[in-house]
């Protein structure tokens, strides 16, 4: 009887040990590496004026063709967005241009092979506002649409869940061109920034 306890004992540690080596999938298919959310969210762009309601904000092509404009949110961080006009499929910058003689600097898209789009806000009446950078704080730059009667409308973004960035210039340096983008010049970068109503 004692010698067949003991080869019950020793038949249970050889069991444990030849479990112990056999790992559990269940266990290892839980373990799976950090996976990054790659998924856009799209602000619109839009033109505000207290009086008005908001203006939208397309890309032009010199055929007329008319493009989206959007803020681009690409993870849980919304205090700086890339803004961008979406054109085939494709994600083209939109900078103020540094332009000869021109007073203001004006919001523009640029393509792959260097051709300038204008970027405009639109009156319910059809009427295309020009959008320029009209004067400076620190390295923000206001940027504001303008009618024929010098009525300024902010530029603004809106997420889907109706959260608001300011969309504003933002120079990097202190030299007058901020860099030179497929042959354009630019005067500053154009970013839609989480700031205060103070900053407007």
């Amino acid at each position: 009887m004692k010698t067949f306890n003991i080869f019950l004992v020793f038949s249970l540690i050889a069991m444990l040990q030849v479990n112990a080596q056999i790992p559990d999938k269940d266990q290892e298919s839980l373990i799976k590496p950090e996976v990054e959310i790659s998924t856009n969210i799209f602000w619109q762009v839009k033109a505000y004026h207290p009086d008005v309601k908001l203006l939208k904000v397309k890309a032009f092509d010199g055929n007329g063709n008319i493009y989206d404009v959007k803020a681009i949110q690409g993870s849980d961080d919304t205090s700086l967005l890339n803004v961008k006009a979406i054109v085939d499929g494709k994600y083209l910058p939109i900078k103020l241009i540094m332009i000869e003689g021109d007073r203001y600097h004006p919001l523009k898209a640029i393509t792959e092979d260097g051709m300038i789009m204008d970027v405009r806000a639109i009156t319910e009446e059809g009427f295309k506002l020009p959008i320029k950078g009209v004067s400076k704080t620190g390295n923000i730059i206001h940027l504001r649409a303008i009618d024929d009667g010098l009525e300024y409308y902010n530029i603004i973004s809106i997420s889907p869940f109706g959260d608001v960035n300011q969309v504003k210039g933002l120079k990097m340096m202190d030299s007058d061109v901020e860099a030179t983008i497929n042959g354009v010049k630019i005067y500053a970068h154009v970013k839609a920034i989480k700031i205060s109503s103070t900053d407007m």
